[in-house]
């Protein structure tokens, strides 16, 4: 495990972005193509900023994300794929773009969206944690068991004030009530797992991840178990473990 503290989340959006710009061009130096997870939320608005200005070959790259709510259109604000599409997508020329897409039959989604996953396995998965150690959806006390790669869960209340305060919805009852998630097991799979934390809204979070043993209780302390994992934290996201 590396862990890197900058002294805010502009710096720390750019140091991630070089980092994930450099195992990427290994990455494909290697293989010739990249497959990654990317992830959502206003921790990561920096780090999508600096990533998009990265000199990479994004036509070598194939792109999933984590998580999705179900019943949001992608044009509602909050909807993960028009944070994606916005924020990223529209910026680089990914070889191919595989949304998370919550029309229809939703188990039918699940498994077309599962089978592309894991064609081939996934190089990088750029990973966030929540206020309440969720990794992508993965509430707690999450299901660590589970082998499916993406899954239907409910949301937690805890998460739900998280979206509320992030300003995507207006009220706690405004958000829905369950998503489509990528499963922790699927997660772990990735051969490299990087996780961009600042804020100080994240603080306590990032305290029960590394002072806690593997727990479902704090999903992200799952995270400690891989062996390829990088943590960037701000002085905020990290007041909590350090002072400075």
């Amino acid at each position: 495990m590396q862990i890197s503290i900058s002294n805010d989340s502009i710096e720390l959006g750019s140091k991630a972005a070089k980092f994930i710009s450099a195992r990427l061009k290994e990455i494909i130096a290697e293989t010739g193509e990249a497959r990654i997870v990317v992830s959502t939320g206003s921790s990561q608005f920096e780090m999508f900023q600096s990533l998009i200005k990265e000199n990479v070959d994004w036509t070598k790259i194939e792109v999933f994300h984590l998580d999705e709510y179900i019943g949001l259109p992608v044009t509602h604000i909050a909807s993960f794929r028009k944070y994606l599409y916005e924020r990223f997508i529209n910026h680089v020329p990914v070889r191919k773009f595989h949304s998370v897409d919550v029309e229809g039959n939703i188990m039918e989604r699940i498994e077309k969206l599962s089978g592309e996953l894991r064609k081939k396995p996934i190089d990088l998965g750029i990973i966030g944690i929540g206020v309440n150690g969720h990794i992508a959806f993965n509430d707690p006390p999450a299901d660590f068991d589970t082998h499916d790669a993406y899954i239907v869960v409910k949301l937690d209340d805890q998460c739900k004030l998280q979206q509320v305060n992030e300003g995507w919805f207006g009220s706690i009852e405004e958000v829905p009530e369950k998503a489509v998630s990528m499963s922790v097991w699927q997660i772990m799979q990735c051969k490299s797992i990087v996780s961009v934390v600042p804020h100080q809204v994240k603080a306590d979070a990032v305290y029960k991840t590394f002072t806690n043993k593997l727990t479902n209780i704090v999903p992200a302390t799952m995270l400690k178990e891989h062996r390829d994992f990088t943590i960037f934290l701000d002085r905020n996201s990290a007041s909590k473990l350090i002072t400075f």
